[in-house]
């Protein structure tokens, strides 16, 4: 449990993301993550790189409306301080934090409150050795996944075992090889995440590929899309990635075609018009917006409600049975009007 999110134990795959205010500023920092939170974030990690950071914690913590996890990073006395401050969750990484008396330390703090600890492995910032002999040419995956031994095998003799583990990479082939070389060695939950995967466009569909490989095996509890830009962003695309597996929705869903020489209607005017309306609606609806009669009829019975375009008109089919027919210039009022009545 993270505060009181469920993670890993049958529950559904929890969305996470990361403010990127300075946490100095806890105003700031709380405006995003009620940002993040009206959005369908569940979980929000921040930033605490110094003491000044940490002492926002308690203010933070206490008017969040999500539970708040500290990534902490080289300085053991932070998470001792977030864990003061009544952080949810810890984030530790176990390249910068290398010290066992200082990560036992941090330990035997958080199991007094039963505060549970990530240890979050990252390619960029692995340990400068492995910490047991993996022979003389020891792969980025295998110093990836003994990292998160060494700490898991810390955590476990002081029998601690509230642990979420991540093992997060640039480059999709070696993320996935992690992750899939440490799931049958663990018990516990994994968190999933590209990291720094980029600008929105192709940052969401890097972390789609490899989250979506090791979702649909079955691998990872909770994801976090990294993108550069508005963390907002990041949540759209996690329950995007989700969606597809049909894994977990938030909103509508909207099926649309992508128009060829057989559509009659102004498919992709409309398809964007559709999209814009239903964008704010937190309903599981599926939507479809087809433009031509090969698939139309079909994708549009399939989904909720959907249009069929003919020539200069459309038919709107409402689960799965034709419900009326109108001209082009009367599909958007009357497919929205429609929605609003489901």
């Amino acid at each position: 449990m993270i505060g009181d999110v469920q993670v890993g134990g049958g529950a559904p795959v929890v969305v996470q993301s990361m403010t990127n205010t300075d946490t100095r500023d806890a105003e700031a920092t709380l405006r995003q993550v009620y940002d993040l939170a009206v959005n369908g974030c569940e979980i929000v990690r921040v930033a605490v790189p110094d003491m000044d950071a940490a002492k926002a914690i308690p203010e933070i913590v206490d008017r969040s409306p999500v539970p708040i996890v500290a990534d902490i990073h080289f300085d053991y006395r932070l998470a001792l301080a977030a864990l003061d401050g009544g952080v949810h969750a810890l984030r530790l990484n176990p390249g910068n934090i290398t010290d066992e008396r200082k990560v036992q330390t941090v330990v035997a703090r958080a199991k007094e409150r039963s505060v549970p600890i990530r240890i979050g492995v990252n390619f960029g910032s692995l340990p400068k050795k492995p910490y047991r002999d993996l022979g003389p040419e020891p792969t980025i995956v295998d110093r990836m996944v003994d990292a998160a031994l060494w700490e898991i095998d810390l955590l476990e003799k002081m029998d601690f075992d509230l642990i979420k583990i991540s093992l997060k990479a640039f480059d999709v082939p070696t993320m996935v090889g992690a992750y899939r070389k440490i799931a049958p060695l663990i018990p516990y939950p994994l968190h999933l995440g590209v990291t720094e995967a980029g600008l929105p466009g192709p940052g969401s569909i890097r972390s789609a590929v490899g989250m979506g490989i090791l979702l649909a095996e079955g691998i990872g509890d909770t994801i976090r899309v990294s993108l550069t830009g508005d963390p907002c962003l990041e949540i759209d695309a996690c329950y995007q990635i989700l969606g597809a597996l049909n894994l977990r929705y938030r909103g509508v869903t909207m099926v649309s075609c992508p128009s060829c020489g057989r559509a009659e209607i102004d498919i992709i005017g409309l398809a964007n018009q559709v999209n814009e309306h239903l964008r704010k609606l937190n309903k599981p609806l599926k939507v479809a917006v087809m433009g031509c009669v090969v698939n139309g009829p079909g994708e549009s019975r399939d989904a909720d409600i959907g249009i069929a375009g003919g020539k200069g008109r459309g038919v709107i089919y409402k689960h799965g049975e034709v419900f009326r027919t109108v001209d082009e210039k009367d599909l958007l009022p009357a497919l929205l009007q429609e929605i609003e009545r489901m």
